[in-house]
């Protein structure tokens, strides 16, 4: 007599929402008399969670790409949306809302506030958000122990280094726990290995805290470090590939 061995029960693969969706994006400027085409015809999406770089040489389109899906500009044609919502289905003050409490920025250039210390740039974007006193200096100081910068939060940015500045640049994006993070050459400015630093501890806090995050680099040894890598040339996708394990 045979005995049946019992089958284990099937697990089912969850697959992670998408939380950002690109559909036929057209973008183009005016410089002059001349028409510049920044995105043609850009279709793509971004899952809940995922870590990609958009690689690609100047001009090819990959801050237009990230400004539009930012809603820091317009597309001309197409739509972009995020969390299931279009973004031209906004008005003017949901733009700004989604803005303030869904999407961090990081920028190049850092764009701190030179006047007030590190401590103060971390709490701009609370302030905005009109949290209590007391919940924001909790916060903030999470956001300091988080970036390593606890013993530096009394500094303003001409008294810290390019790193550091760029780590209060995180801390301040991260500040309202938005779901999706936008960084436009976080390490452009940063010398190779401060940059590999800064751009580590952007991937790592990015996944610890389960953030959608897309960086925008010229480096390939910087867009490898994501779990997937989109290359444009000409203002178009050329590439769209994995590189997690």
């Amino acid at each position: 007599m045979s005995v049946k061995k019992k089958s284990k029960p099937r697990t089912k693969k969850t697959s992670k929402k998408i939380f950002v969706n690109v559909r036929d994006v057209s973008k183009s400027y005016q410089m002059g008399e001349v028409e510049v085409q920044a995105l043609r015809n850009v279709s793509l999406s971004f899952k809940a969670g995922e870590i990609v770089s958009i690689v690609g040489p100047s001009g090819s389109g990959k801050t237009t790409l990230l400004n539009v899906i930012g809603a820091l500009d317009y597309v001309d044609s197409g739509s972009i949306s995020i969390n299931g919502r279009k973004l031209s289905s906004m008005k003017d003050k949901e733009l700004s809302y989604l803005r303030r409490d869904t999407i961090g920025y990081v920028f190049q250039n850092f764009n701190l506030l030179e006047e007030i210390n590190a401590e103060k740039n971390i709490e701009m974007p609370l302030i905005l958000a009109n949290l209590e006193k007391i919940e924001r200096k909790k916060r903030v100081e999470e956001l300091l122990v988080s970036v390593d910068l606890i013993e530096r939060k009394s500094h303003n940015p001409d008294q810290l280094s390019g790193g550091e500045q760029q780590r209060v640049a995180i801390a301040r994006a991260l500040a309202n726990n938005p779901k999706l993070l936008l960084a436009d050459e976080p390490t452009g400015n940063l010398d190779s290995k401060t940059g590999k630093k800064v751009l580590k501890l952007l991937i790592d806090l990015s996944k610890i805290q389960n953030k959608t995050l897309i960086y925008v680099t010229h480096a390939e040894d910087s867009a490898i470090l994501a779990d997937r890598q989109i290359h444009m040339s000409d203002s178009k996708i050329v590439k769209d590939f994995s590189t997690s394990k």
